[in-house]
This record gives structure tokens, sequence and C-alpha cells, in this order.
């Protein structure tokens, strides 16, 4: 009998067995790049902080995300985490230089498993370019353990200035709204680019976002990487949002057949149809807790962070301590939730999905979308 898989991951859903969590240690403030212009926010005058973030926000972070690895192992789930790195160092190559690095609180954004696969991503910003480094010693120890184990490196974009569309940090809400359809943000087409974060895998269906962070070049390599092996890759886009940067904010799986979406960002006109016509059901979430001006000062995410979810199960849920009307629904749609306090995470990018990667999960790939026309590039 074969030995079980060292990593074997194929939605977002399954019994979890294995799953890397965040940290905060070292963490620094997000530079300005042509890729970012972080704010403080309710004070766009106000010069957005520099340099290493403070112990007491590393620390309050710190024992929220000690409190979900406690809620984990609690349900049997084997936690590792990301190894510690001088994030205050600058990055420079021939074709940029960051005067520093972010933070390891997101490996959701840089890593994502595919089966048996590990694949890191690209990632869209320079301050993030080697943020594989926390996570590169275990998936060595992953690769060494289990010949079975795939293991592969998107290409590096240049991150050069040429690779920016600087003025799209410039346009009013006017001309982003007549431009809401054409899908260009602050990265152009010219190079493969994405963050991990942008996919959701639900079987053999991969949905990617096309973003801020995710352009058509990265999703055309997706899909010659991941058509070879099974996969259908879908594209998905959400017009009314004007800045999109990760999917699990947007439009979230909890099981087969459901999906947790966002009432202020509607799927593009005509890609509900892969869902509704496989019988999926697709739920609105309730208006979160927090709005966008109470989210935390130096928070770069919005108010959608309370979508931002943690599958343990087909069953079972994490949701975030505060967000009281998203835990009913789901108490209602049949779901075991659990609660951890998570908003001085916010912060630092996300919430309990962006927190995590899942590294093991029961299951195998499935089909849950028998009824779908498909047309692969080969």
């Amino acid at each position: 009998m074969d030995k079980p898989l060292i990593v074997n991951s194929w939605n977002e859903w399954d019994p979890l067995q294995e799953m890397v969590v965040g940290s905060a240690d070292n963490a620094n403030f997000e530079p300005t790049e042509p890729g970012s212009r972080p704010a403080v926010r309710n004070a766009p005058d106000t010069p957005f902080p520099t340099g290493p973030k403070s112990k007491e926000a590393i620390d309050r972070a710190n024992e929220e995300l000690e409190g979900l690895v406690r809620l984990l192992k609690s349900q049997g789930v084997t936690v590792r985490r990301p190894e510690t790195h001088d994030f205050s160092a600058p990055v420079r190559t021939p074709d940029f230089e960051a005067e520093n690095q972010y933070c390891a609180v997101c490996p959701r954004d840089v890593m994502i498993t595919m089966g048996n696969e590990i694949i890191e991503a690209t990632m869209s910003r320079r301050a993030r370019y080697f943020e594989y480094q926390p996570y590169r010693k275990l998936v060595y120890e992953y690769w060494n353990a289990d010949p079975r184990v795939e293991w592969t490196t998107a290409p590096k974009p240049s991150m050069a200035d040429g690779m920016y569309r600087e003025e799209f940090w410039e346009w009013p809400l006017e001309k982003r709204h007549a431009r809401m359809h054409s899908f260009e943000f602050c990265i152009t087409q010219d190079e493969v680019v994405f963050d991990a974060a942008d996919m959701s895998r639900l079987g053999r269906d991969i949905l990617v976002q096309e973003s801020m962070t995710t352009n058509r070049a990265g999703i055309h390599w997706l899909k010659r990487h991941l058509e070879p092996r099974g996969f259908r890759v879908h594209p998905v886009h959400f017009p009314l949002d004007f800045f999109p940067s990760h999917i699990d904010c947007t439009f979230v799986p909890l099981r087969p057949g459901l999906i947790l979406t966002n009432p202020e960002r509607p799927l593009r006109e005509g890609e509900e149809r892969m869902f509704l016509d496989n019988d999926w059901e697709l739920v609105e979430a309730p208006q979160p807790v927090l709005s966008n001006d109470e989210m935390p000062l130096y928070c770069q995410s919005s108010k959608w962070l309370s979508m931002n979810v943690l599958s343990i199960s087909p069953t079972k849920l994490i949701c975030e301590e505060q967000e009281k009307p998203l835990q009913e629904l789901l108490d209602k749609l049949g779901f075991e939730v659990f609660t951890v306090p998570f908003r001085n995470v916010f912060e630092y990018g996300g919430s309990l999905h962006c927190a995590t990667w899942d590294v093991r999960r029961e299951g195998t790939r499935e089909d849950y979308f028998p009824r779908l026309a498909y047309q692969p590039l080969v």
C-alpha cells in the first residue's frame, strides 16, 4: 500500500491535515513602489510610516496568530511556521531597488498547493520579491521526504519600471469606472505576474482573478503549466472592484456547490454560468462589522477581510471573532463555526485565509463541474 502523500490539497475545503501559519516576526511597513501606494487610512496627507513595525504591533499580531495555531491544533491539524527572516534588509537586483521588504504573515500570497505540487508565485511587488525565502526550508523538507512531491517556481518578473503603469494611481474614480471593463491596472501585460492568493482551487477547476497583482500573461502561464496536468483554469473578473487584489475577499468557495460572494463585487456578466449550470449556489456575504473607515490605521485591505474565512473541513469553518452577522449566516448554512480574534493581523495584509497555506488535506481531485464547456490552450 502506498504511503500517504506528504503534500496533497485539491480544493479549499477538504478535511485539513497540515497547514503553515504565518508570523509577524521582524515585519516592516510596506514601502511605496510602482506596484503599491500605501496610505494611512482617512489621512491621505499623512506620510505612511517606513521601516520596522513596532514591537507592540508585532506582538499583538503574533498573539492572534498563535491563537489560530492553538485552534488548528485542537482540531488535529499539524501546524508549521515560516523561518525567521530579516525584512528590514533592502532588495537590490539589476532592475530595481526597494528600501526594505515586508513580512511573512501571509503565506497564501506566495505559496499554493495544487494536488501534490507546490507552486511559488512570481509576486507582483518589489518588496515581496524574496518572500518565498521564509518557506524555502519547509519546501525542501516536503520535497526530500516524498519523491511524489513536485515543486515549481514560477518565472520571476523583472519588476523594472516598465513592468508597471504608474499613472494608474493618479486616475480619478470617473476614469476607473470608464475603464472598468478593460481590466488594466498597475501592472502591464508584458511579463508573467501573479500572486498565489488570486487563485482559488475547486478540484479540477482553478479560478484566477485578473487584478492589480495578476495579469493576463500570468494567467496564460498558469494555463500552460496546469492544463497538461489535468486542470482547467478559468479567469474571473469583478468589474466593480477598482483595486482588485486577491480573490479570497471576493469569491470564497465554502464546500462543494456553495460559494460566498461579495455583494459589492459581482462577477462579470456571463461568468456566473459556470456555477449556475452546475448547480452551485452563490450566497451573498452580509455587510462586515467594520466599515472601510473603521479598519485599522495602516491596513491596506478593505472591510471585506470579513469574508476571509478558513475551512477546516466541508462542515467546519473559522471566522473572525467579531463578525457576528457572517457567523450567523454560516451557522444557518449548516457549518460548525469556530472564532478567533484577528483584527490586529489586518494591517499585515490579510485575515484567516491569507495567513495560512494548506499543505495537506484529505481527498483527491474531483470534477465539481461536469456540465462545463472548456477550451484548453492546446
